[in-house]
């Protein structure tokens, strides 16, 4: 058991690439079963550091303006601690150069506050337990690097923010694979291609999921946004007034259906009282349904399928069709 918890110790000692390169945008490589879900850039932005813990009924922050990348990785580290996540990429930044400006654990954090007061890419691409994870900010003359850590009983989840110095167009995730003689080797993975408009997808499709929707663990409740997601399908509707969709929510196959119905429908019903009251939709044009775990993209026989399945979808029910023209 030592042995393969030093195994997996040494697989995980992250390594940033190129020092020099730091200025450039801090990369990680995330060697044999690290794989990377996302990878984000803005040219010139501004990003709340966080630099304490949620007080007052809010998370201090300090401003930050510069190139921003944010970056995750879902990592097959079953068993491993929070601290055995984080301790490479700390060392690894301080070493470089960064000095820390706050560090803090679960709820000593502020649990569910901080969580929800930080920038955090959405399920399933970054997962945060909100008992169990760690959150450091380090700074080095204008760059700034946040890492949250968090884990399932079945994977380890890393997300990066950076801020400062230009950033690359190349992308700079890598994924593990396995050479001919069985080693490790990292290879590159493509940029995403850019996504068709939301309506495009929306009407070749079938359904768009609305992966940016925050709800609370086993709630209805939708987190504070905006969503940019509920954004682009009001700016749809808008051009396209006659047209009617539904929300329909979705969950994994934990507990009974009859109340996982019930809750699926509740979250697809928040979804749409924030396109009535926030966005200004006639309620006519919208209906909340929830189909609870009938529906499954993914399996959930594991946790990465089951956070998949936990979603809100909209679909058009309308026969009318929406002018292509309208969709920009």
């Amino acid at each position: 058991m030592k042995q393969t918890r030093n195994t997996f110790l040494a697989a995980l000692a992250l390594t940033l690439v190129a020092p020099i390169g730091l200025a450039q945008g801090v990369t990680l490589d995330m060697p044999f079963a690290a794989v990377p879900s996302v990878d984000k850039t803005e040219t010139l932005t501004s990003y709340a550091l966080p630099v304490a813990a949620f007080s007052n009924g809010a998370v201090p922050t300090r401003t930050v303006e510069g190139p921003l990348r944010q970056t995750a990785w879902r990592i097959d580290a079953a068993g491993a601690t929070t601290l055995e996540l984080l301790a490479p990429l700390r060392t690894q930044l301080t070493t470089a150069g960064f000095k820390t400006v706050f560090e803090c654990e679960a709820a000593a954090c502020g649990g569910f506050d901080f969580r929800y007061g930080t920038q955090i890419l959405p399920e399933p691409e970054m997962h945060v337990d909100l008992g169990d994870y760690r959150f450091f900010a380090a700074a080095r003359g204008d760059e700034v690097v946040s890492l949250i850590v968090s884990r399932t009983a079945a994977a380890g989840f890393v997300q990066l923010i950076h801020v400062g110095g230009p950033v690359s167009a190349t992308p700079l995730l890598t994924k593990s694979t396995k050479a001919p003689d069985g080693s490790a080797q990292v290879t590159a993975q493509p940029a995403a291609a850019a996504q068709a408009p939301f309506g495009e997808r929306l009407m070749s499709g079938g359904a768009v999921a609305l992966e940016d929707l925050v709800f609370t663990s086993g709630s209805s409740t939708l987190a504070e946004g905006p969503f940019a997601s509920l954004t682009a399908l009001a700016n749809w509707l808008r051009q396209n007034p006659e047209t009617t969709v539904a929300l329909v929510g979705h969950t994994d196959a934990s507990g009974g259906l009859e109340g996982n119905i019930a809750l699926s429908r509740k979250r697809a019903e928040a979804a749409r009282q924030v396109l009535i009251g926030t966005e200004d939709i006639p309620a006519a044009q919208l209906e909340a349904q929830g189909v609870g775990y009938l529906a499954p993209r993914s399996s959930n026989l594991t946790e990465h399928g089951r956070e998949r399945n936990r979603r809100v979808e909209v679909i058009v029910t309308s026969t009318l069709m929406p002018s292509p023209e309208n969709d920009q």
